[in-house]
């Protein structure tokens, strides 16, 4: 059984809340397997519910009249006895017409505990805006991340707690275990963090069997385009099938021109927004005055766009060519696909991400906010990793205030003033951090009353 850290985040829902609880993300990364794990980790009486599978329950979602009825509808469709006790756990919510009302009917006006799991391929961004706050707990799911798969590969406790401390304490890490953690890292390239993909890995070690597993995926992927999105299916496959080539040229922003001459991005911007709420694609945008709060000068019309599982990206780039990746062959261009995986990982870890390019100082690949500091982050795949001329230049100028930076590169953890080089698996530890203090505010008015 693959572990995964959204787990916690069920238990303390399970534990601690009324509401119902939704988990999203896109398909393939393991949604349903880890509801179904919790569920029977904690010998639960539960009904499962599959809207894609079960046709007269999709039925029973889209022609209900009351939340009477459709309780009543989904009792009998069940082979078990429900009681007060059960927990109904509805999968591929977003099957249904209208996902949010019978959602709210049954979590308002019944007495049992509902788990519900869907992607944004088929649900409207604006029903998930609309929900109302206070019955229904979303957590964002994504592929496993680089922690995960250690774990799946069987990286033992020990020596994770020892790396977590080396780059908690910036100490060099020992060179085998350097070594041996560059190439698990590349192992991770590949394989990526698909459920499905890592669980062939490990029971073959055969990238073949791998690829065959991301090629599944991609086509899967492409279908579900066509099947929610018919409008504009066309358009959003192009820019899905762009993504691996923008992100090899030597300007890894999304380039309109290469989708028409002619384009502007209030027309595409639609298709866009359908691959970011899907959980496919993974945005980072520019933002043109690099300071605290970055949201403030985001641009909305210049970005980078990821796929959200980097084994798919490096599928769709090197198939075929693996095991270049594994040898960790030098003449090989990483900048792609190290780019991409800590995309991948930064999100996965909760922050927004940025990034800034200059034309006179170039360019900071990104940029995240951890206890309201913005931390730049630079990524480099070669051996002149210290050249970062951009980087330079921000962490002198006194105006952006910089406390300290990240270099992610192949080499092993050493520190330069406000500069700190670690190896690019270090990624797994830069984490959001937690703000558990309280922000009391005692107001004197006194001289108002």
């Amino acid at each position: 059984m693959l572990e995964r850290k959204i787990t916690k985040q069920i238990e303390d829902w399970f534990q601690n809340k009324e509401t119902g609880l939704l988990i999203d993300g896109a398909r393939q990364i393991g949604k349903t397997t880890v509801i179904q794990n919790f569920l029977k980790s904690k010998n639960l009486n539960y009904l499962e519910i599959n809207l894609i599978e079960n046709k007269l329950a999709l039925e029973a979602f889209n022609t209900y009249t009351d939340e009477k009825q459709l309780l009543l509808r989904l009792s009998a469709l069940s082979n078990k006895e429900i009681d007060e006790k059960t927990v109904i756990f509805i999968d591929e919510i977003q099957e249904a017409n209208d996902a949010i009302t019978p959602i709210k009917f049954l979590i308002q006006k019944s007495k049992y505990r509902y788990i519900f799991s869907g992607s944004l391929l088929g649900i409207k961004m604006n029903d998930i805006s609309s929900i109302p706050v206070g019955f229904l707990t979303i957590l964002q799911m994504y592929p496993m991340d680089f922690e995960e798969f250690m774990k799946a590969i069987g990286v033992s406790d020990k020596v994770y707690l020892y790396l977590k401390d080396c780059f908690k304490n910036k100490i060099i890490v020992d060179e085998i275990i350097h070594k041996q953690m560059m190439n698990l890292f590349n192992t991770y390239l590949v394989v990526g963090g698909m459920p499905k993909a890592v669980d062939v890995f490990i029971k073959s070690n055969d990238i073949n069997f791998v690829n065959k597993e991301l090629k599944d995926i991609d086509v899967g992927y492409k279908k579900d385009i066509g099947k929610y999105q018919k409008n504009n299916k066309l358009l959003i496959q192009e820019i899905y099938d762009l993504i691996p080539s923008e992100l090899n040229a030597q300007n890894k922003r999304f380039i309109l021109k290469n989708l028409n001459e002619k384009a502007r991005f209030y027309k595409y911007e639609t298709s866009f927004t359908w691959l970011k709420n899907s959980g496919v694609g993974l945005f980072v945008h520019n933002v043109d005055n690099p300071i605290y709060p970055l949201l403030a000068s985001k641009e909305r019309t210049l970005f980078k766009l990821f796929l959200s599982d980097v084994g798919l990206l490096t599928y769709k780039l090197y198939n075929g060519n693996e095991i270049e990746i594994l040898n960790g062959n030098a003449n090989l261009n990483y900048g792609a696909i190290y780019e991409a995986v800590v995309a991948q990982e930064l999100k996965a870890h909760g922050f927004e991400l940025y990034y800034n390019s200059d034309k006179k100082r170039g360019e900071i690949d990104f940029l995240i906010e951890i206890n309201n500091q913005v931390v730049p982050i630079e990524v480099k795949s070669g051996k002149k990793y210290k050249r970062h001329s951009a980087l330079n230049y921000l962490m002198a100028n006194k105006t952006f205030n910089y406390k300290y930076s990240y270099v992610l590169c192949n080499s092993n953890l050493n520190v330069d003033g406000n500069i700190t080089y670690i190896p690019i698996y270090m990624v797994c530890f830069i984490e959001n951090a937690k703000n558990n203090n309280k922000q009391v505010i005692k107001l004197d008015i006194s001289k108002l009353i």
